[in-house]
């Protein structure tokens, strides 16, 4: 009988999960909004629990999802409970939203819509586009979850911008910007100012923020907002200046991994600065305003041995990220496989030299699966593996605006002609750990759109859990 309603309950948990999803769909369904003001309202109706723990908050064209995942590791080391919330995921929705690299479950997201669903209807009701959004659910899931969790620090990443991304409702201790490039120009503009000029609004006044790496036209725009709000600037290159020899080194892989570990360490460097910061204790919080239903398992209690992180706490961290689908060396049927989120021209350079180093190393050219969202992004990347693929395999992944075989064959350079062939994810990886293309001393590597990368680990890891490709966003 234990058994039977076991099976049971557990039926009943995934019928939830599934009609919580159709929710959560249908909202992403209604299309992106941009601005913070709804998101402002949300996080008012709930207590604001985005303001119980201190907050670092990550924008940037690339790099951003790297230096959260490595600030989180090096909080870790230094005796932090840590908030990591990022986007997109890979294979679950989960993902997004992490407390000590825990992943939201299934049942804590159906109880989270369930308890934000009549605070957004209530809010919806004021007007059509009053309504929080698809991302606006997972960014109040995200500040909930931190409060309730008693983190020590929310490592809080952009969506999209900055300056109108939902995320920028908080006040953050430190604002980082790690790269200026080209993408998402539609929304973010055709010029490095301005994108710089999207991104830079997340730094607030008076707080300090760490500048990554970024072109000379982006950072002056960076700079002269900073300068405007008063906000104290921290520089990667005057720091460590040019050459690679004098960066902070990590165990992901390749050149610019090693600008985004001297991106966080600058930024763990100047948070540990704020002695307030790191002597805030969780237990002495005033929780009262805050909605503490708790979903899931009970906190381990305040953390009273943690500290500011030093270069051994960071040193750790860099050594121990964990950051799939960047670059990331697998092994199926006996190959390499690396997974690699290349997705617009900024990251296409990084592969360029990636694939350099490869075949530098193993002296052969690798067979290449690829798809990806968007002309732009496909005339880019196609450019590189069109010098440096043995073949490319064309999967376009399963999302509306995926670039078409004809799309990504358009964008291919011409000396790249032979080498294109069209495909499927499911024809390429028909079972777990099975690889179709390519011969037995072939390396295969799979780049483009993070959500192919996504669609590819649920394929070759089922026990990742199966793929919700159609809750991703932007």
């Amino acid at each position: 009988m234990k058994v039977e309603r076991s099976m049971l309950d557990v039926e009943r948990s995934a019928a939830s999960y599934a009609a919580t999803t159709d929710y959560l769909f249908s909202l992403k369904s209604a299309g992106v909004r941009f601005g913070v003001d709804r998101m402002a309202r949300l996080a008012e109706a709930l207590g604001h629990p985005e303001r119980s723990y201190p907050v670092i908050h990550v924008a940037g064209t690339n790099g951003k999802g790297s230096v959260s995942a490595m600030l989180d590791a090096i909080f870790h080391a230094a005796g932090w409970r840590t908030g990591l919330y990022t986007s997109p995921h890979l294979v679950k929705l989960g993902e997004r939203v992490q407390v000590d690299r825990r992943l939201l479950s299934e049942d804590e997201i159906t109880a989270y819509t369930n308890e934000l669903r009549p605070v957004a209807e209530k809010l919806g009701a004021a007007g059509p586009d009053e309504h929080p959004s698809f991302f606006e659910f997972m960014t109040a899931m995200a500040f909930l979850q931190f409060a309730r969790r008693k983190v020590d620090v929310g490592i809080i990443e952009v969506g999209l911008g900055g300056r109108l991304d939902a995320t920028t409702v908080v006040q953050p201790e430190l604002a980082v910007i790690t790269s200026i490039g080209f993408d998402h120009t539609e929304q973010l503009g055709d010029r490095l100012d301005l994108i710089a000029r999207e991104k830079g609004g997340i730094i607030k006044e008076d707080r300090p923020v760490v500048m990554g790496r970024l072109p000379p036209e982006a950072e002056e725009v960076i700079r002269a907002i900073a300068a405007e709000r008063k906000a104290p600037l921290h520089s990667v290159r005057e720091v460590f200046g040019e050459e690679l020899d004098g960066y902070p080194e990590t165990n992901l892989e390749g050149d610019y991994q090693r600008w985004n570990a001297a991106t966080a360490t600058l930024a763990a460097r100047v948070f540990g600065q704020d002695a307030s910061v790191i002597a805030r204790s969780p237990a002495a919080r005033d929780d009262a305003a805050i909605h503490l239903d708790r979903h899931g398992p009970a906190d381990a209690g305040p953390r009273d041995d943690k500290k500011a992180p030093d270069e051994t706490s960071i040193a750790r961290g860099l050594k121990h990220v964990s950051w799939p689908g960047r670059w990331q060396r697998m092994q199926i049927g006996g190959r390499l496989l690396i997974l690699d989120a290349s997705h617009n021209p900024e990251g296409a350079q990084v592969l360029e030299s990636n694939l350099e180093h490869l075949f530098a190393g193993t002296g052969r050219k690798p067979v290449v699966v690829t798809g990806m969202l968007g002309a732009f992004r496909a005339k880019a990347l196609l450019e590189v593996l069109g010098r440096h693929a043995k073949e490319i395999h064309l999967t376009p992944p399963h999302q509306e605006r995926a670039s078409s075989y004809e799309e990504m064959e358009a964008c291919a350079p011409a000396e790249a002609g032979g080498l294109l062939h069209r495909t499927t994810i499911e024809a390429v990886f028909p079972g777990p750990s099975v690889c179709a293309v390519g011969g037995p001393e072939d390396i295969i590597v799979v780049t483009g759109s993070i959500y192919l990368i996504g669609e590819v680990l649920a394929r070759i890891e089922p026990g990742r859990g199966a793929g919700e490709g159609r809750l991703q966003d932007f």
